[in-house]
């Protein structure tokens, strides 16, 4: 068996907007609707609605020969079911082909399997309660973000009941050996290792429209026979993309789409390769061998690992203080808390704060709202300060947390009671304005004046007797208090 893997990752954080210090325990939300709408709606448009389309028209041309895999952070779902929802339908359509895999991740494309083991679980958990509403299947493959993964990682993994988990083929851990085969981890050899190859893969992600590349133009042709070379015993080319590779990073008018549309049909015809899902591989194919990760590696950069989320005192400080405060949140019943605390906790909060790209021009400044990474960290962390804040009220445990709780309390109540009185108000105004309207169109304004204005003098007059009792302009009142005053 001679196969190709396609999975597609899809992800996009939920902006913050510019948040000053000043904001901090007087403004609780944290987001910029106006970008986030504006990037989720773009992308669907030229990327996602248009690539599947075109995986749609290839699955119903090769029926279930043709195979291939997404994962979709929860946190790119929450977008897509607010700013684009013919995406979502788009992807329950290809799932009741029975030609799509989904496969589970963190549902905020987080870094906390870094961090906090009960977290990473329920943080998956929940992401795998997602995929199943949305698109009826239960994800049995896992995918962690940015591909990170180390040994306790996949171990953790293996917990969860997953059979396999893909990530990086890096050249560090690898030495010697190809990413075209299957392996399995070291401590719990029953999950299933799928390695990403690299430079297969990026040379459609990244080098596609490249025209100062070697090898441009890149065809279906051309790719077909460069699987034709790779080694007769290499079993799975493991082609891992971000999504946004068609129609965005690589644009529409670069040919990307006629690539994808042509590529199943030339392999068939060109090679001995099939496409299968990564449960497929993992089930088929025996691993060839153990692999060692014992620091973590990911996809990203030359080096594979960590330092574009945790590589200067900004990033790691922020991530230190964010995960800080996990059992308090734990402890809240809040679900704007428990959202908020979602949202925050996406890599790329991180990954916006990195210095490795600034000077050099940041490829990554694609989707980055701040102009340095100290802004980022700045407004990073102001929101964050704001966010413990409302955690430390929602739980107190100090004396001081407690105070700060009850005075929170009677701030909201207040706020609550004015609220409603204003509500109140606007309503009588609307009354008040609707009952003049009826009576001016009914020409009878001067009839009603007049009972009213006999009513509001009788009344005037009948009040007037007794404000007359004191005569208070005419003699000085005879009191205790002013013969005290003569004396």
């Amino acid at each position: 068996m001679r196969t190709i893997c396609l999975y597609f990752q899809i992800h996009q954080p939920f902006r913050l907007k510019r948040y000053r210090f000043f904001n901090i325990g007087n403004d609780h939300y944290y987001y910029d609707d106006y970008l986030n709408e504006s990037i989720i709606s773009r992308i669907a448009e030229r990327s996602f609605l248009q690539a599947n389309k075109v995986i749609g028209q290839i699955i119903k041309e090769f029926g279930s020969q043709f195979k291939v895999a997404f994962s979709i952070s929860g946190v790119a779902l929450d977008q897509l079911e607010l700013y684009a929802p013919e995406v979502i339908e788009s992807f329950a359509k290809l799932a009741k082909t029975g030609s799509v895999e989904f496969l589970s991740e963190t549902y905020s494309h987080s870094l906390v399997a870094l961090k906090n083991k009960e977290e990473f679980k329920k943080q998956v958990n929940e992401h795998r309660e997602k995929i199943k509403n949305l698109f009826g299947v239960e994800p049995k493959v896992f995918r962690n973000t940015e591909l990170v993964y180390s040994d306790r990682i996949g171990a953790d993994v293996a917990e969860m009941g997953f059979s396999a988990m893909l990530t990086e083929g890096a050249k560090h851990v690898l030495g010697w050996k190809s990413p075209n085969y299957l392996y399995c981890n070291s401590i719990n050899p029953r999950l299933k290792i799928l390695l990403r190859n690299f430079r297969m893969s990026d040379d459609i992600a990244f080098r596609f429209s490249n025209k100062g590349w070697s090898e441009y133009p890149l065809t279906a042709e051309k790719f077909a026979d460069w699987l034709k070379k790779l080694d007769k015993k290499e079993e799975t080319v493991n082609l891992f993309l971000d999504y946004e590779t068609f129609g965005e990073h690589q644009w529409m008018e670069s040919g990307i789409f006629e690539f994808l549309k042509a590529l199943p049909k030339v392999v068939y015809k060109l090679t001995n390769f099939s496409f299968s899902t990564p449960s497929e591989i993992a089930e088929k194919l025996l691993p060839v061998s153990t692999i060692s990760v014992p620091y973590p590696i990911s996809w990203a950069d030359e080096e594979r690992d960590l330092t574009a989320w945790l590589g200067n005192e900004l990033q790691v400080d922020a991530f230190n203080r964010l995960y800080s405060i996990t059992d308090k949140v734990n402890r809240c019943q809040d679900e704007k808390l428990k959202k908020d605390w979602r949202y925050l906790q996406s890599s790329d909060h991180f990954y916006f704060m990195s210095t490795k790209f600034f000077t050099a021009g940041a490829t990554q400044a694609y989707y980055n709202p701040y102009e340095t990474p100290y802004d980022a960290y700045i407004n990073y962390m102001n929101v964050l300060s704001d966010f413990i804040l409302r955690v430390n009220a929602a739980a107190p445990e100090s004396r001081t947390d407690q105070d700060i709780a009850s005075l929170t309390q009677v701030i909201n109540e207040k706020d609550e009671l004015i609220q409603k009185y204003e509500s109140e108000l606007k309503r009588l105004k609307s009354t008040k304005s609707k009952i003049s309207a009826v009576a001016k169109e009914a020409g009878t304004p001067a009839k009603n004046k007049k009972p009213a204005a006999t009513t509001v003098k009788k009344t005037t007059k009948t009040a007037a007797k007794p404000a007359k009792a004191p005569k208070a302009s005419g003699k000085k009142p005879k009191t205790k208090s002013a013969k005290t005053v003569k004396k």
